[in-house]
């Protein structure tokens, strides 16, 4: 692992959560740090899918314990639309609450880090869409993942579907950044293997893309190789046995490194084209990435060797006497043989995309064209075209 850095002059900056609690039974404290925010009535932004599992009762007992009034708005979507966002924030508004408390996967969390914000910034999410445009800073904000993916808890980003043109749009501000952070291994015990294996390759993308990033910053790596390698380790574990409370742990720990990895280092081309995936199929974000990861990684292994050699390393392949090409392929080799173990598949055709939807793909990839920025590796759309001919 790197122990020296040498980009003296290039600015780094590191963002976080103002506080992070990390246990088995945190979510307990949810009521103490809420009282200690200034709340007194509390919004709990999440899905219908968690109420019915009984995780927002859990939540909500916890928040009236302190003696906080609590509302539930339980209509968030995957990929949240404009439309239920603004919705959550009139609720919000007219609720008169003054806490924020996101609790699900990125969506909830996403969703619930703007509304907080639109609580005291008028008119619709989408007037703030770019960077830095949201005026002053929001209500409270505490964010509770239930699944090990996003690490939305510690960015400044989030997105949403502006569904009037079929595509994601991005809102960046530190004004998203929690106050706290609350992250409960036993909120993430009942999730599915299927979305075990999308939310934590959803990390794993994080990591990497942050890690071989031209954007990277030393606190980027740092975190990046340590969420890499634990990835590796725990995500199949989480997968096989998902009521086993370690790997639950660890890969929660990871995704939240992953987030902040990213949060200060930046992402790249695996998220690009992956959004089409989403927006034109449906497909979970996470799976949607971890398809597309193997087949740019493989492009992008001339832009820096020697990081894709630390990375095969990091998730247990020997590089030992290879040279620095054939060191980097194996990285690949490693995300290809995880996949397998989680039962992902890497090609299209195996979620039901055509071939004869590559010319849909490519549009959709080259309208994400700003995440090419920091990738490693240059892209043309002719570049565009052979990475997606290369999934099917």
């Amino acid at each position: 692992m790197k122990t020296t850095f040498y980009e003296t002059d290039k600015l780094s900056t590191f963002l976080a959560s103002k506080k992070t609690l990390l246990a088995k039974g945190v979510i307990s404290q949810a009521g103490v740090e809420a009282k200690k925010l200034g709340a007194r009535k509390v919004l709990v932004v999440t899905d219908a899918g968690l109420v019915k599992a009984g995780l927002v009762d859990k939540v909500r007992d916890a928040l009236s314990a302190e003696g906080l009034e609590v509302g539930v708005f339980d209509g968030i979507l995957p990929e949240p639309p404009a439309r239920v966002i603004d919705q959550c924030a009139d609720e919000f508004r007219a609720g008169g609450y003054d806490l924020c408390l996101g609790l699900g996967g990125g969506s909830s969390l996403d969703s619930a880090k703007i509304v907080s914000n639109l609580a005291v910034n008028p008119g619709s999410v989408l007037d703030y869409v770019g960077i830095d445009l949201l005026p002053k800073k929001g209500t409270p904000l505490m964010l509770v993942p239930t699944t090990a993916g996003t690490g939305s808890e510690a960015t400044r980003v989030m997105v949403l579907t502006d569904e009037a043109v079929n595509t994601k749009k991005v809102v960046f501000s530190d004004f998203l950044l929690p106050d706290v952070a609350i992250l409960d291994p036993e909120l993430t015990l009942s999730v599915p293997p299927s979305v075990t294996a999308d939310t934590g390759m959803d990390a794993l993308v994080h990591a990497i893309e942050t890690y071989v990033a031209v954007s990277s910053t030393p606190y980027a790596e740092i975190l990046a190789l340590q969420a890499i390698a634990m990835i590796a380790k725990h995500l199949p574990q989480a997968y096989a046995k998902g009521s086993s409370l370690l790997p639950r742990y660890n890969m929660l720990l990871a995704a939240n490194l992953s987030g902040s990895a990213f949060a200060s280092g930046g992402l790249g081309a695996v998220h690009g084209l992956a959004y089409v995936l989403g927006t034109e199929y449906h497909m979970a974000h996470g799976r949607s990435n971890a398809i597309l990861l193997p087949h740019v990684m493989n492009y992008n292994l001339s832009g820096n060797l020697e990081k894709f050699a630390n990375i095969a390393e990091a998730m247990g392949e020997d590089i030992t006497g290879l040279s620095p090409y054939e060191a980097a392929s194996l990285s690949v080799e490693a995300v290809y043989s995880l996949m397998e173990a989680v039962s992902l598949s890497p090609q299209l055709t195996d979620y039901g995309v055509s071939r004869d939807d590559l010319p849909k793909l490519v549009q959709g990839g080259m309208a994400q064209a700003r995440l090419f920025i920091p990738n490693p590796r240059d892209l043309t759309e002719a570049d565009v075209e052979q990475i997606y001919a290369s999934a099917f």
